[in-house]
């Protein structure tokens, strides 16, 4: 058995979980992203990021649900950020709006995943492949959101 270096905890499996869930959420978005530029097929998109590098680390069934429910809902999805936004959909950087599409989409269709968690997720992705501020605007639209379809869990802040 491989030995931990004194002071080091041994990964959790609560941290695995994360850590897959997270990569497949920057596959998603990766694959929106991509989807948003060409309009490619799906399944292209899809097959293309099963074959990165970072796949096996990824919770594949989670990304796939994720890639897919978002594409099968996009009109839905938008009509669920359009309120919240300062400028039109097609303004979004790609960035932004993939990311935005992602964290509605876990708001409406994944209740198990706390909303702060997707909050969360999506301010990372923003930070980690938007622009500079990309963070803060997806911050902001996503709290809306979520009050919006989840009011028992997420209320207006106040104050």
């Amino acid at each position: 058995m491989p030995e931990t270096p004194a002071g080091a905890k041994p990964a959790s499996r609560a941290a695995a979980l994360r850590s897959a869930r997270r990569r497949s959420r920057e596959l998603a978005m990766q694959g929106l992203y991509q989807w948003l530029l060409s309009r490619e097929d799906a399944g292209a998109i899809q097959a293309h990021l099963i074959d990165s590098p970072g796949y096996p680390k990824a919770d594949a069934e989670h990304f796939e649900a994720l890639l897919n429910g978002v594409l099968r809902s996009v009109d839905e999805l938008h009509s669920s950020i359009r309120p919240y936004l300062d400028r039109p959909v097609d303004e979004l950087s790609p960035v932004e709006h993939a990311v935005l599409l992602l964290g509605a989409f876990e708001l409406a269709s994944h209740p198990e995943i706390p909303y702060r968690v997707v909050i969360n997720e999506a301010v990372e992705l923003a930070k980690t492949f938007g622009g500079t501020d990309g963070f803060k605007y997806v911050n902001g639209v996503l709290d809306r959101v979520a009050v919006r379809l989840r009011p028992h869990e997420a209320s207006p802040r106040r104050g």
